[in-house]
């Protein structure tokens, strides 16, 4: 439904309402074992009121069967997205304005993305993938030109987990009453590839802290992370073709809260991302990378609930992305850095 980071914050959030919903299935199969005994003293009494007559032949007496063996996830959720968003944009791309200055160029991009979130004992697994089809104003190309006409395609895989310390060790020592639900250890990875002249092959990584915190509705979680990227650029000499940059600190914000005041099943969701700057780029690593900042909000209507009171099926989404120093460039030594963009698209989540 939103783009890969949107969802990076959705499993802490699923984990209390997971662990409620666990609860109260809890007492179900307690109230069945209950029932069971009730229905055992229905048949006692039974026995003893008919000592006059014949007694009752005892039921047959089978093989018990083996209750199902309990499931790794308490809560699984893949889902099936669409979204077009533009005027996207990509550092280096321009145009010749009437002045013949060189102007940055917007890209329209319409974008599939995979998404699958679990949560199981100790934490939460997210994993998404975005698949990117630039307009040709982006265009696909090898290391020996761009192809004209043809617009690049781009695969963006994230995972994130995160392990509970509370859930780990039985406590509610990671949580602040009010505040915070919950603080665990949160790890990632970021990797990307695409077929451009430039020849982008990012590998990222992210260690930190998870922090959930306590709201009424919906979640917010705020991850403090060390980031470590490695990346490439086809257009370097030699050497500064392979780029490793420095780690830095990183800070994500995911969001989801419903607006139930609205009498309409909507929720604004999102996400903002800060990343430090972490070293130099270009080709022949000239330039300092900046702080990079991106920020997505999302307005979603669940159309399943609203048309058939099915929630949680088929959902349509509208939004805006906001991307300062995209991938870090500096905007005095880069073209095209800032990306304001639409967002709309559809949702479907599998059975």
């Amino acid at each position: 439904m939103l783009t890969c980071a949107a969802r990076r914050g959705l499993l802490l959030a699923c984990r209390g309402h997971v662990r409620a919903g666990l609860g109260l299935a809890g007492l179900g199969l307690a109230g069945l074992g209950l029932a069971g005994l009730g229905l055992a003293g229905v048949s006692l009494i039974g026995t003893a009121s008919a000592a006059d007559g014949p007694a009752a032949p005892a039921p047959p007496v089978g093989p018990v069967a083996a209750p199902p063996a309990p499931s790794l996830f308490s809560f699984s959720d893949t889902i099936i997205s669409y979204r077009f968003q533009g005027p996207s944009a990509e550092p280096g791309i321009s145009v010749q304005g009437p002045d013949g200055r060189r102007e940055p160029r917007a890209v329209p991009k319409n974008v599939v993305n995979l998404f699958h979130a679990n949560t199981w004992t100790y934490g939460t697994n997210l994993l998404s993938l975005d698949i990117l089809r630039s307009g040709s104003q982006d265009p696909a190309g090898d290391k020996f030109g761009n192809f004209p006409g043809v617009g690049a395609t781009e695969f963006y895989l994230i995972y994130r987990g995160v392990l509970s310390g509370n859930q780990i060790f039985d406590t509610d020592a990671f949580s602040i009453p009010g505040l915070v639900k919950d603080i665990g250890l949160s790890f990632g990875a970021d990797i990307n590839t695409k077929d451009t002249t430039f020849d982008s092959e990012k590998r990222a990584g992210t260690f930190g802290l998870n922090f959930a915190f306590d709201v009424p509705a919906g979640y917010v979680n705020l991850k403090v992370q060390a980031y470590k990227e490695f990346s490439r650029n086809g257009f370097a000499v030699g050497r500064f073709r392979s780029v490793e940059y420095r780690m830095t600190p990183e800070f994500e914000l995911t969001y989801a809260l419903p607006l139930s005041f609205t009498g309409l099943p909507l929720s604004l969701a999102g996400f903002n991302t800060v990343i430090l700057p972490k070293g130099r780029y270009g080709r022949i690593n000239e330039n300092e990378t900046q702080v990079e900042f991106v920020s997505q909000t999302n307005l979603v209507l669940d159309v399943g609930q609203l048309v058939a009171g099915t929630p949680h099926r088929f959902e349509v989404f509208a939004g805006f992305q906001y991307w300062h120093n995209k991938f870090g460039g500096d905007p005095r030594r880069t073209i095209n850095t800032e990306e304001k963009a639409l967002i709309a698209g559809v949702s479907y989540h599998l059975p």
